[in-house]
């Protein structure tokens, strides 16, 4: 009988609540009533709720830069003939990728074959 569980159900009351019940009371008809233990249900929830709603409004805040960015850059083209222009590179073309099932030495164009001979040598 180590847990209080075990003490309250087979009858044995505690000392410290044993000095709290007055005098002359029958003790075979006292309850104890354990406080229910704590539920974290309700602050992890409450947790998830607040990232969730920070996270939604960062992804909102980013749209809205987004666009505020883009009608800024449409009205100074339009008005001013500031443009602005994205470029991607080919993808074959970036230097340091590599291709699925080739090495790097194998991509490059082979080297032009020498002559054997200068051209002053050759007959004209």
């Amino acid at each position: 009988m180590k847990l209080p569980d075990e003490q309250f159900r087979a009858g044995h009351i505690p000392t410290e609540l044993y000095r709290q019940v007055p005098p002359g009371t029958d003790m075979a008809k006292v309850v104890i009533v354990q406080e229910a233990p704590r539920s974290y249900k309700g602050p992890i929830l409450l947790t998830l709720t607040i990232t969730a709603g920070i996270v939604l409004v960062m992804l909102v805040a980013a749209f809205v830069a987004q666009i505020i960015a883009a009608s800024i850059i449409a009205v100074l083209s339009a008005s001013c003939g500031l443009g602005y222009t994205f470029s991607r590179a080919n993808r074959s073309a970036r230097p340091g990728r590599a291709v699925k099932g080739r090495s790097r030495a194998s991509r490059r164009r082979p080297a032009r074959s020498r002559p054997a001979r200068s051209r002053s040598r050759y007959r004209k």
